[in-house]
């Protein structure tokens, strides 16, 4: 049950005032729009142009532009929804769960996917960094002896371990706008130096595989590729948490115009990656355009290293709302002192183990897509239409109500398909790969 603040005793208060989400509430519209920012442009966006190769244009295009509008429908839902009950914030994505579906189901039905998206996301973080610091000692140092992406990933992996200890949003505020910069500007990196290399020669643009089989699950993958880049609905909540909000100024309308400028920034970012991406290399694409770029060597390892100051960020604003459910789950529950050492051990941890998984399993295209599908599908496109329908009870059959069965339905359809496509990617990556090489 969420408790008024006024109601709450000292002791509950305290505890508040240690956790992540809940510990300060002094944040700025514009903290909203880079931490969404670094929440949503991610490693996703540089698996775009790959997407599009799976899709084609007409659905590829569809898909893209499609998933920004739904999204940004379903955020702003959220947002509406983060103070829909009188004298009540919905701090946590899990609690809005809970007013919809009840104490234990809401628990049951949220927690999980928020989970799945938010591990799923840092292990493929840990990849995007590791194989980003490859790519720019490959790109800087061409004639060196080749190292192993697994060390580059405990490398990027060893930063955490220091980050992981500033203890809640606004802390990491400035690690966040600095990956939001980041974000920016290797996405602008991506599509210019593409435009600069030109169109291939030959260049195509029908889908890879000539089998059947082949192409249904690459179209399913896609399909989580690009959910996967619509990740930010799982800590909006806990961001908007952190905006003061009374009675006359509730945190609505300053959070509305950050997610806004967020999702103008997003769209800037997107188009020109994946449209440009594919236009100009067609089927001719890793998984990771930055891969598929050579040449010049200085602007790629640039872009490079942009994404690893990124995702650096990333992780964190993915990883804070797993330590506060974790710190809330042993201090509130488990009645474990608030303490520096409890902190320490739960986020060193944590980091260790999603770098021990992103190690074993480094496969990022397969990666995107299972994630997307599997967890991030439910979280952003149709779980925060269910709970629009329960709480907020639009005329059946009236505009509102159709709009969001049809996103539901959308949602579903990618959840269940997505992950089918991920998955199988994943097993042919394994084929060829040695675990802890």
């Amino acid at each position: 049950m969420v408790v008024s603040d006024d109601r709450k005793t000292a002791e509950e208060k305290a505890i508040d005032d240690w956790l992540p989400v809940t510990s300060s509430r002094h944040a700025k519209w514009w903290y909203s729009a880079f931490h969404n920012v670094t929440a949503m442009v991610g490693a996703g966006v540089l698996s775009l142009p790959y997407a599009m190769s799976q899709l084609g244009w007409g659905a590829g295009i569809t898909m893209v532009v499609g998933s920004w509008l739904i999204t940004l429908y379903t955020i702003w839902q959220m947002v509406e929804m983060h103070e829909c009950v009188p004298g009540r914030r919905f701090d946590r994505y899990h609690e809005l769960g809970q007013a919809a579906f009840g104490e234990k189901l809401g628990l049951w039905i949220v927690v999980p996917q928020q989970l799945i998206v938010d591990v799923g996301t840092c292990i493929v973080y840990m990849v995007t960094g590791g194989k980003s610091l490859q790519k720019f000692h490959q790109s800087v140092c061409p004639t060196c002896t080749p190292i192993r992406t697994t060390y580059f990933i405990m490398i990027f992996g060893s930063a955490h371990f220091a980050l992981s200890l500033l203890p809640n949003f606004n802390s990491i505020s400035g690690v966040s706008l600095a990956a939001a910069v980041m974000s920016l500007s290797y996405s602008t990196i991506s599509w210019g130096a593409a435009i600069n290399k030109g169109v291939m020669k030959d260049v195509s643009y029908s889908l890879k595989s000539e089998d059947t089989s082949v192409k249904i699950f690459d179209f399913f993958n896609a399909l989580g590729s690009v959910a996967f880049a619509y990740a930010g609905h799982n800590v909006v909540l806990e961001i908007q948490a952190t905006i003061p909000s009374t009675p006359d100024k509730p945190s609505t309308g300053p959070m509305h115009k950050g997610v806004f400028v967020a999702y103008l920034l997003v769209g800037f970012c997107y188009f020109p990656v994946a449209f440009i991406g594919y236009y100009i290399f067609g089927t001719a694409l890793d998984d990771n355009i930055l891969l598929t770029l050579e040449k010049p060597n200085w602007l790629i390892a640039t872009a490079n290293m942009f994404v690893v100051v990124h995702v650096l960020g990333g992780y964190q604003v993915f990883a804070m709302p797993v330590f506060d459910m974790t710190e809330t789950l042993l201090v509130k529950h488990m009645r474990f002192k608030p303490r520096t050492s409890l902190r320490l051990f739960v986020r060193y941890s944590y980091v260790a183990i999603t770098m021990f998984i992103a190690i074993a399993i480094p496969f990022f295209g397969g990666l995107l897509g299972f994630f997307g599908g599997f967890a991030l599908a439910p979280t952003s496109y149709y779980l925060p239409c269910i709970i629009w329908l329960i709480l907020k009870k639009p005329r059946k059959f009236g505009f509102s109500w159709w709009l969001n069965w049809i996103f539901i339905v959308i949602g579903v359809t990618i959840m269940i398909v997505a992950p089918i496509g991920g998955l199988r990617t994943i097993i042919v990556s394994a084929q060829q790969y040695k675990f802890f090489s």
